[in-house]
Parts: structure tokens; C-alpha cells; sequence
């Protein structure tokens, strides 16, 4: 799958989760308590999937499923999910989610400044 085609897959997921008894979207149990942590929504979460951007793609060796980080944005804040792709189920996996620190990235959320 392109990095393209996971972006795309990623968003209609989140668009297909919003419809009654279609969850597209599932959520680790380290997903679930970051957002307690961050102090985001689960609801609002989900929904800066539906325009992502992804911005780094993971090499699969090792996974069980391709995953990739991508960048939302809720009420104009950064997000960045580590989303797993279950094609063979038509679904997604929410891995991770956090609040991106300015420190680590540089302003356009989308690139790690480099460690000295």
C-alpha cells in the first residue's frame, strides 16, 4: 500500500466511523490512556483523522500491521496518531496519540528537529 493509499484508507476510515453500529476505528489500551494523560477526546480525536496528513511511514518488519504517524489538527492544535492499518478487516487501530512538543518538532509539526 502507497503512503498515499494509507493516507486516504486512514481519513475514509474516519469518515466510515461516524455512521451508527460502523466502527471503523479501534483503540489500544495505550492509546486510551494517553488521551487521559493529554487531555484530548477521543470524539475529537477521531475526527482530525477524517483530513490527516501522514508524515512518517514505519517499515513493517516486526508488525504485525503497517502503521504510519500523521498529523491532525484539533481546534487548530497538533496531533500526531501512530495508526495501524487492518486492511484485511476494513479497519483502523489507533496506537498512540500526543500532543507534539515544539521543542522536538519544528513548526510545521511535520518534521523532528535533529538531536545534537
Amino acid at each position: 500500500m502507497t503512503t498515499e493509499n494509507k493516507r486516504k484508507f486512514i481519513c475514509d476510515k474516519a469518515k466510515q466511523s461516524s455512521i451508527p453500529d460502523n466502527e471503523k476505528i479501534l483503540w489500544s489500551i495505550h492509546a486510551v490512556r494517553k488521551l487521559r494523560v493529554e487531555g484530548l477526546r477521543k470524539s475529537a480525536v477521531e475526527a482530525s483523522l477524517r483530513s490527516c496528513e501522514l508524515i512518517e511511514d514505519y517499515h513493517t518488519e516486526g508488525r504485525p500491521l503497517p502503521d504510519c504517524l500523521v498529523l491532525g489538527f484539533m481546534s487548530g492544535e497538533p496531533i500526531h496518531i501512530v495508526v495501524a492499518i487492518d486492511e484485511e478487516n476494513d479497519r483502523i487501530l489507533i496506537v498512540t496519540v500526543y500532543r507534539p512538543l515544539p521543542e522536538r518538532w519544528k513548526n510545521d509539526w511535520k518534521r523532528r528537529k535533529k538531536r545534537i
